[in-house]
């Protein structure tokens, strides 16, 4: 094996996480000359998902910003909200714009290497074997963004609720939409009682992604997606006229497994592969880019790139948020209703960013009190 095929770091997986950490890498002054290799065995060429997020004021990803929003809106049988979002501002990003600006920054560092492999195994010593099947590679660590292999044989001893969904982006032949709000969710068009809601995410006048989304246990048929966003269109927007530009699906996994036990010395999970992914909201965007900066805070202070990336309390919280609603999916639209109706934006936000003070957690938790919460926080305390 050539000295070609030892890197410093090793990052399996070029999606968001991947490639988030080797932007961290070479944007930082003293970690910008570490040679690193990122291993996929997709090219990442094709627009897969759309992320979305807040946050205040201006960043680097507004480079790429699709479309941004300062109101959101919120719907359901019994309530209709309007919520200002200041000073927070709503956006959205195309994975396919963030992979190739990543890329283009990326492939002007001569220490950063874009290989196209599929990676069988990786065996830990003193540094990793990383076996792909064209290739060989080491590297004195690795960051490892697959789905542990323990997870589906011991998902069943935790909490697991589905996000799943899809979106249809459509495009009219007359305005149909008030780009300057998004419909964070529209309860109005649940599938037999469950947690089930129309997002809208509208970029024009003329052009929006409508989909719709589920936070259950239970996956459906596509054609219930299908079918509901059709109702949703011609029934509820009265658009007779449009045109299906774009489709995306997707299902993330929400749930309280330990993705944290894997990391070792020499390996990081990170991703959806290391826990990255918030437990009650499947958000990650944001939760990515704070964990790729205690990464590199931390292999700067010579610390494990892990260390004290979780918050505790937080985990603590999404498994009680997670336990209602498996056990009581029904009542989603009710937490949510609460969630949004009885909490300023700024303290919402600052909760889901995982950044609120203990004041703003007794706030959120008073809004949300209830039996199915009290019965909830004991069954996931005497579970730990």
């Amino acid at each position: 094996m050539s000295y070609e095929n030892h890197f410093d770091y090793i990052i399996i997986g070029h999606g968001l996480a991947g490639l988030q950490l080797a932007l961290g890498f070479s944007e930082d002054n003293v970690l910008k000359h570490k040679k690193v290799a990122l291993i996929d065995p997709s090219d990442k060429s094709s627009n897969d998902k759309t992320w979305s997020f807040w946050e205040i004021g201006v960043s680097k990803w507004d480079a790429i910003v699709e479309k941004s929003w300062e109101t959101a809106r919120f719907y359901s049988n019994t309530k209709s909200l309007t919520l200002p979002l200041e000073p927070y501002t709503y956006k959205s990003i195309r994975s396919i714009d963030f992979y190739n600006w990543a890329k283009e920054i990326l492939q002007k560092s001569e220490n950063i290497y874009f290989i196209n492999d599929s990676i069988i195994s990786t065996t830990e010593t003193s540094t990793v074997l990383v076996q792909g099947k064209v290739e060989t590679y080491t590297a004195d660590h690795v960051f490892d963004s697959r789905i542990p292999k323990d997870y589906n044989s011991e998902i069943e001893k935790f909490t697991l609720v589905q996000q799943h969904f899809k979106g249809w982006i459509i495009e009219t032949e007359t305005p149909h939409f008030n780009p300057n709000a998004i419909t964070m969710m529209d309860y109005r068009f649940q599938h037999q009682n469950s947690t089930s809601f129309v997002y809208v995410l509208p970029f024009s006048e003329t052009r929006a992604l409508i989909e719709y989304t589920f936070f259950t246990t239970e996956t459906v048929s596509e054609s219930v997606y299908d079918d509901a966003i059709k109702d949703y269109i011609e029934s509820h927007l009265e658009i007779e006229k449009y045109k299906i530009v774009e489709t995306e699906m997707g299902n993330i996994p929400m749930t309280d497994f330990p993705f944290w036990n894997y990391n070792t010395k020499h390996i990081t999970k990170i991703g959806t592969g290391g826990g990255w992914v918030k437990g009650s909201t499947g958000y990650s965007f944001k939760h990515t880019e704070k964990n790729v900066a205690n990464i590199i805070s931390n292999i700067k202070n010579g610390q494990q790139p892990s260390y004290n990336i979780f918050k505790k309390k937080y985990k603590f919280y999404d498994k009680i948020f997670l336990n209602v609603l498996k056990t009581n999916n029904e009542k989603g639209v009710w937490i949510f209703e609460q969630f949004y109706g009885k909490n300023a934006i700024p303290t919402m936000f600052r909760f889901l960013d995982e950044e609120s003070s203990f004041t703003e957690d007794v706030k959120i938790m008073r809004s949300l009190f209830s039996w199915r919460f009290i019965s909830a926080f004991f069954r996931v305390l005497f579970r730990r």
